[in-house]
């Protein structure tokens, strides 16, 4: 994998990914300590198999082994085998699981993060490699490290669209009164009410049931994540809303993070950030994919009217400003960015 030469990866590259490519070649050949007592380090996702999510930690779970060379071995449980996300942050600080990959749920971590959940907010991927390089390391993730999580980099989840089996949604109107399930963040759940839908907050592996039993009537989600977990079965009517750009965070305790023996450390911490640019590749080149597999399995897709939502979402903006210590600043330097 060459992550930093591809030539469609350019404005997607954050700058301290061309400055660490090289660190890799530093590292000690003398073998590793134990890590946090085990050879074995346990990732643990909630994501389904297919998904981006999934196939991003895979990929960097194979490369991640390849570079420790036997000093330890990164294992990789998907679909939510050692628990939803919630169960795995508690994990993480308790050490029984040593990397997770939470998304949304990083809001109610600490409430930086729901930078993210501001609907419209990112423009395009381009656009978050500025958000990272500028306001990301230096802004939101420490927030994290304060709760007792180290973020090691910005993977993608993707640019959500919503699904239901009422009617099409082309303004907010349309939403009205409507279940739709969101995940475990407020910002997200604030949101869906201020457009004026019902929202419902559930882990994402209870979604397929809840749609096929009518608890919830929609939902909202990247085109891979609704094709990968079969939604197309349950659902009816695919909106291109694009609402939000949510970001994936492969993550320690900060705990087991700092007791890790530093060479496997710096491996596992280069290799998360040298595979983020690959998910953003691999996630760009796939949404047209996804979307026209999703209508061929038989939804009915509609493009959204935009500008009404992002109207709507103004109210978003102000409470997330004044309710958020720093999040007026947050939010002025994320879209001075975009160009």
């Amino acid at each position: 994998m060459k992550p930093l030469t591809h030539p469609v990866l350019k404005g997607l590259v954050p700058k301290h990914l061309v400055a660490g490519a090289a660190a890799l070649a530093l590292i000690s050949g003398v073998p590793a300590a134990p890590v946090s007592a085990a050879d074995e380090i346990i990732f643990g996702i909630s994501a389904p198999t297919g998904s981006l999510q999934q196939r991003t930690a895979a990929e960097f779970t194979r490369l991640a082994n390849k570079r420790l060379d036997g000093k330890a071995t990164v294992k990789l449980f998907d679909s939510a085998q050692l628990g939803k996300d919630k169960e795995l942050m508690q994990k993480l600080k308790l050490g029984s699981v040593h990397i997770a990959l939470p998304s949304s749920i990083m809001s109610s971590v600490a409430d930086e993060f729901g930078l993210f959940d501001m609907p419209f907010l990112v423009k395009d991927r381009a656009h978050l490699a500025r958000i990272e390089n500028e306001v990301f390391w230096s802004q939101v993730a420490p927030t994290a490290e304060a709760k007792g999580y180290k973020v090691l980099a910005l993977w993608e989840n993707g640019i959500r669209h919503i699904s239901n089996n009422l009617r099409p949604i082309n303004t907010p109107e349309d939403l009205k009164g409507a279940k739709i399930r969101t995940p475990k963040s407020k910002w997200r759940v604030k949101m869906f009410t201020e457009w004026g839908a019902n929202p419902t907050p559930m882990s994402f592996s209870e979604v397929f049931v809840a749609l096929q039993t009518g608890v919830i009537e929609g939902q909202e989600n990247p085109y891979t994540n609704i094709w990968s977990a079969k939604l197309s079965e349950v659902q009816k009517y695919l909106s291109v809303t694009g609402h939000v750009y949510s970001p994936a965070y492969p993550s320690m305790g900060k705990a087991v993070y700092e007791k890790m023996d530093p060479d496997v450390r710096a491996v596992l911490e280069q290799t998360a950030r040298d595979v983020a640019v690959w998910a953003r590749f691999t996630g760009a080149s796939g949404d047209e994919d996804f979307q026209q597999k999703l209508v061929s399995a038989g939804m009915a897709l509609n493009v959204a009217d935009r500008e009404s939502f992002v109207a709507a979402s103004k109210p978003i903006y102000a409470e997330f400003a004044s309710e958020v210590p720093a999040g007026k600043a947050l939010i002025d330097a994320a879209l001075a960015l975009a160009e």
